[in-house]
């Protein structure tokens, strides 16, 4: 069995709300994570799904300790991150790495790509010593498929798909062995998102890098990813292999997720019931008593309102859902979505 890599147990990030300009008081927390558990393997892809608001990009930044948990423990190969700073949070910086979503607004203007790529380098000198740093930059371009002769060029000489590239560039260049992926190719086009998807892949096989892929597009992740974890508001409330997930889910939520997506072929369409969700999302800031999926369930019962459904494996599944009556439904193939 593959060791675990990175561990979360319990992970709670709330955002105080205030009011008042001089003397601000607390009037509430939102909710952002709350209570997420999960675990990634040596060399695995998790894919992390959900609709806007739901807490990824939160858990994102709590993973790579940019943001404190209220509550819950990160461990990475069983030491606890959020409890580290200065030289041992520096040294951690070199092992977990970012792949941002915005690859304009991430990379900074006024720096050539050389500069991007090795500013790593001059934080970790130790890495590589100053007179084999351009070598270095030259050779992390040509491995994400750039011309490493455009190395003093700057990033609006460059397009969309070839920013992301850079950004890739950047998170490998102290080799790390986690890169949190924040939805990394929701602003490019189709053709350029399966170019970078299948570098991702690449560079997966040839250093063995584990990945969390934050997207909201389940096609993407079904691509990418060995197990999917599902979030609605803070939660997650079903984990599972890539089939377990997209051929036999087990929870509301995902069953309706799942039936939104379109089928390319013309004649199985007619075959696939689409589940319509009514009402709006809760806002985090009172989220529903019991699960917080009830108020645009169609299985809601008295007990979905009085206890919190625990993510765990119900009769007649296999694999965990946050559900008190989770059940195994059928869902038409979707691989070319």
């Amino acid at each position: 069995m593959t060791e675990n890599i990175i561990e979360v147990r319990d992970l709670v990030k709330h955002y105080p709300v205030t009011r008042g300009i001089v003397f601000k008081k607390t009037i509430g927390q939102v909710k952002a994570v709350d209570g997420v558990s999960f675990d990634l393997k040596a060399g695995e892809t998790l894919g992390v799904v959900g609709e806007s608001g739901c807490g990824k990009s939160t858990l994102a930044r709590v993973l790579m300790n940019l943001e404190k948990p209220t509550a819950g423990s990160v461990l990475y190969k069983g030491q606890d991150i959020s409890k580290l700073s200065g030289g041992a949070l520096r040294r951690l910086r070199r092992q977990i790495q970012l792949v941002m979503q915005d690859p304009y607004t991430s990379l900074n203007p006024r720096m050539t790509v050389g500069d991007l790529i090795g500013e790593p380098f001059e934080i970790h000198p130790e890495v590589a010593p100053k007179g084999s740093r351009r070598g270095k930059v030259k050779e992390l371009l040509d491995l994400v498929g750039l011309n490493p002769e455009h190395i003093n060029r700057y990033p609006h000489q460059f397009s969309g798909g070839q920013r992301q590239r850079i950004g890739i560039a950047r998170a490998l260049a102290l080799r790390p062995e986690v890169i949190v992926c924040d939805e990394p190719v929701s602003a490019l086009d189709v053709s350029i998102q399966a170019q970078v998807m299948n570098l991702l892949e690449k560079l997966q096989a040839e250093f063995g890098l584990s990945y969390v892929f934050i997207a909201h597009d389940l096609s993407v992740v079904r691509h990418l990813s060995d197990r999917v974890a599902v979030m609605y508001l803070g939660k997650m409330v079903e984990v599972g292999t890539e089939d377990e997930i997209y051929e036999r889910p087990t929870h509301p939520y995902t069953q309706a997720l799942l039936s939104a997506v379109p089928v390319p072929d013309p004649t199985l369409r007619n075959n696939k019931a689409i589940i319509r969700l009514t009402g709006d999302v809760p806002s985090p800031i009172s989220p529903p008593s019991g699960c917080r999926f009830r108020t645009r369930c169609w299985k809601a019962q008295e007990i979905c309102a009085q206890e919190v459904p625990l993510l765990q494996i119900r009769r007649g599944s296999d694999h965990p859902s946050a559900c008190h009556f989770a059940e195994k439904r059928e869902i038409v193939a979707t691989h070319g979505a």
